[in-house]
Order: structure tokens, then C-alpha cells, then sequence
């Protein structure tokens, strides 16, 4: 019996971690991602009609800060269950040549898109609001931007952050110093 648990825990060991989904494209698939036909405009009034904020993934194919968010960070059900729950999320190619319809009305690739954003590594998560004027880009009417990959804490007080729209109050808390709150909050030990 000995032998046998020795056995079944070496070949747990040697089992591939959890690898999140790809899709032909090379880039990472949740079941929380939209597939739209990226006409920005669209997604928002959508994303409002379901009382959810527009979200929008830039990533690329190989990213490693990618696939760490993908398999430590977006699997733990509360962060994913959170997403899911009051976001509409749209993912975008750093690299891709899918048109893409901005809140401006231009339509451009991916790839150009995240020239005229400015967006130059991934991940970047981009959060909109409800209302953007019809002249705005994304970029310009973005209330938040999480450039690169984050703990699972970080990660999930900047979704809250966004969703409870706390970037409108004032009362001196910007991100940063309710992340350090959330911490102290948390006080498991972590600095995330």
C-alpha cells in the first residue's frame, strides 16, 4: 500500500499544472471572454444593457505575464466569479489584424489599434465607463489601466476598485492607497 501511494503521489507530481485554454489565435481563452465583432460601440451599449462594465484584454501570443495571469490568477473562482459577474470582457491581439471599431468611430486593426492606444505590452486591461461622448477614444475615456501582470489581490481590488467606481469619489483613496487598505484588510500575511 506504501508502494502504491509512493506511486500515485510521484505521478501527481509529475502532472502538467493546470494550462489555461489557447485558442488558434495563441492567446489564452476564459469562459468569461466575449467574441464580438469588436465595434467598441456595440460592446458598450451591450455591456450596459447587462448592468456590466466593458473591459478590454490586450494580449499576444507567448506573452508569459499572460499565461500567469491565465493560470494563477484567473482560475481562483473568486477573482474569475467577479469578472464574470460585472464585467464584459473583450480581448484584443497586440499583434492581430482583426478590425477593430474604437468609441470614436475609426476602425482599425488590432495591431494598429494598440498603436493609437499606446498600448505597448501585455497584458493591459483596459477599463471603460457606462458613458463615453462620441468624439473619445477608448484610451481617452478609460477610468483605469492595469498595464502587466498583477497578484491575485491586486487583481481583484482593482476590478472592485473600477466596479464600485471609487476612482469618482472624493475622498484622497486612489487606487493605490486602497490597495494598501485592502491589504491591511486582508492582513493574511501577503503584501498582494
Amino acid at each position: 500500500m506504501k508502494h502504491w501511494m509512493t506511486g500515485l503521489a510521484a505521478t501527481l507530481i509529475a502532472l502538467p499544472v493546470w494550462a489555461a485554454e489557447l485558442g488558434d489565435d495563441g492567446l489564452h481563452k476564459t469562459d468569461w471572454m466575449r467574441d464580438t465583432f469588436k465595434d467598441l460601440r456595440d460592446d458598450l451599449a451591450e455591456a450596459n444593457d447587462e448592468g456590466k462594465r466593458l473591459v478590454l484584454f490586450f494580449e499576444q501570443r507567448g506573452c508569459i505575464y499572460c499565461t500567469q495571469m491565465h493560470e494563477e490568477v484567473f482560475p481562483d473562482p473568486t477573482i474569475s466569479n467577479y469578472i464574470e459577474e460585472n464585467y464584459f470582457v473583450v480581448q484584443l491581439n497586440l499583434h492581430g489584424d482583426i478590425e477593430v471599431t474604437d468609441l470614436d468611430g475609426e476602425s482599425l486593426s488590432e495591431k494598429e489599434m494598440a498603436r493609437k492606444w499606446r498600448v505597448m505590452f501585455t497584458p493591459t486591461i483596459m477599463f471603460l465607463p457606462e458613458e463615453v461622448p462620441e468624439d473619445t477614444s477608448a484610451a481617452e475615456a478609460a477610468v483605469a489601466v492595469m498595464p502587466g501582470a498583477f497578484g491575485k489581490g491586486t487583481t481583484l481590488d482593482m476590478f472592485t476598485w473600477v466596479n464600485e467606481k471609487r476612482y469618482l469619489l472624493d475622498n484622497g483613496e486612489d487606487f493605490q492607497r486602497y490597495h494598501a487598505r485592502m491589504i491591511q484588510e486582508r492582513d493574511n500575511g501577503k503584501t498582494d
